[in-house]
């Protein structure tokens, strides 16, 4: 039985949280809080509340969504001590950068708190930090499996669209699509920042400068959505072939138009739903699964549309 004092704390803990689910009359008061580093204005984690709004509901336990408001990771790592602090039962975050977050993450495990970590970071990272595992898409596979593809349409170069140069993790996206075409990444990975009218004109002045470039590849909607504008403006759309990591509205317009051949789903759904089953399960019953779980990568293209956009910025 939990004491009064730590009922007490969950209790505060979720009247301030922004999301919230809680657990229906006659549960055993499991409280799980989800912290991301995505700022306010991402609207791709949208799916991620509803991921694990839905859990929460579905396993009758209390859940709560917590964020940096303008992503900034050391407010993350703060968030992340404050939620340590109320007691849950378990923590399931995002390991967006292991030097900033790996300690408050340690410290939450040693103080007994069950650690999911998801989306951002490694299975290996996960382990050092005493996490019970990591929900996620293993970066470097998934951009080996789009490059293995795009060499099956006969794509020998390309350029790679980072908008998060920083991010090592997420580079992998790009080292893997090199390696599943067997060349070099050399200078194919090209810095655009975040800016949408400064990575569509870094796109399309490389494209001016290496006509020969066969292949695009985006890595989320805040580098598709000014490429496609960029090949639209250059008058290739459709032409040039065009992979991008995650979905969007623009970028499902993309597929359905043709302009864009494919999109990797991370399926973010899973992230979150996936850890409030596991820890609700493990708390209740003792059982854990014997590994990682990968969410993706999986391959959407304008035959598997049908469902993405009915459940699009919801389930998609």
């Amino acid at each position: 039985m939990k004491s009064m004092m730590k009922k007490l704390m969950v209790t505060a803990a979720v009247i301030a949280s922004p999301l919230m689910v809680s657990a229906q009359e006659g549960g055993d008061n499991l409280t799980y809080i989800l912290v991301s580093h995505a700022p306010d204005s991402d609207s791709w984690w949208n799916t991620i509340k509803n991921g694990i709004a839905l859990a929460g509901k579905q396993m009758d336990v209390t859940v709560e969504y917590r964020n940096p408001p303008t992503g900034d990771l050391a407010d993350m790592a703060r968030i992340i001590e404050q939620a340590t602090a109320s007691k849950p039962d378990g923590i399931i975050t995002t390991l967006a950068d292991f030097d900033v977050l790996s300690g408050p993450i340690r410290n939450a495990v040693d103080q007994g708190v069950d650690v999911i970590i998801i989306n951002s970071g490694t299975a290996e990272q996960a382990r050092d930090v005493g996490a019970l595992m990591f929900v996620g898409q293993p970066e470097y596979d998934a951009g080996l499996a789009a490059g293995i593809r795009a060499k099956g349409d006969g794509i020998e170069s390309f350029v790679c669209v980072n908008h998060v140069i920083s991010n090592t993790v997420v580079a992998e996206r790009c080292r893997g699509f090199a390696d599943g075409l067997g060349v070099p990444l050399g200078s194919s990975m090209i810095d655009s920042g975040q800016d949408p009218a400064e990575i569509k004109n870094r796109v399309m002045a490389y494209l001016t400068a290496n006509p020969e470039t066969d292949a695009i590849l985006t890595l989320g909607p805040t580098s598709a959505d000014p490429t496609i504008l960029a090949v639209q403006e250059m008058g290739i759309a459709g032409d040039i072939y065009f992979g991008t990591f995650d979905l969007g509205t623009e970028i499902v317009k993309g597929i359905k138009d043709g302009t864009i051949q494919w999109g990797i789903d991370q399926q973010p759904f899973l992230q979150a739903y996936l850890p409030v089953v596991i820890l609700s399960n493990y708390d209740r019953y003792g059982v854990l699964p014997g590994n990682n779980i990968n969410s993706g990568p999986g391959f959407v293209t304008a035959a598997a549309l049908e469902k993405v956009e009915k459940f699009a910025g919801e389930y998609r």
